[in-house]
């Protein structure tokens, strides 16, 4: 009886690991077992990133306003307090935005906290 190798499903998966690593540096990019311990790692690394990412935004979301909330007069935390008193619901990215490109937007956004927490 003949030998039976699966030498076509067995070319596409090489194939298919080694499109995955182009790019990649010295014996990572075409020797087997370096080129799936590599792509194993990226591929971790990836999710764990794009996990990463949406913390990292919200952190410098966090750190705009908190600077455009100190020329108004008050803290981040009493700013999103009065925010949420006054029924605002302008999220982060939003807030950060306009302490950007419009100052005199946020001004009136941080006097109706104010007035929402007196």
């Amino acid at each position: 009886m003949a030998r039976v190798t699966n030498a076509v499903a067995t070319h596409r998966r090489k194939k298919r690991l080694l499109k995955r690593a182009k790019g990649f540096y010295g014996d990572r990019k075409n020797h087997l077992k370096m080129t799936l311990d590599a792509v194993m790692r990226a591929l971790a690394f990836n999710y764990k990133h794009r996990k990463m990412k949406k913390r990292d935004f919200r952190s410098l979301w966090i750190t705009r306003i908190s600077v455009a909330s100190k020329i108004q007069g008050m803290s981040y935390s009493k700013l999103i307090h009065g925010l949420k008193l006054a029924k605002c619901d302008v999220d982060r990215k939003m807030l950060a935005d306009l302490a950007v490109r419009d100052p005199e937007g946020f001004a009136g956004i941080a006097a109706r906290a104010k007035n929402a927490l007196v």
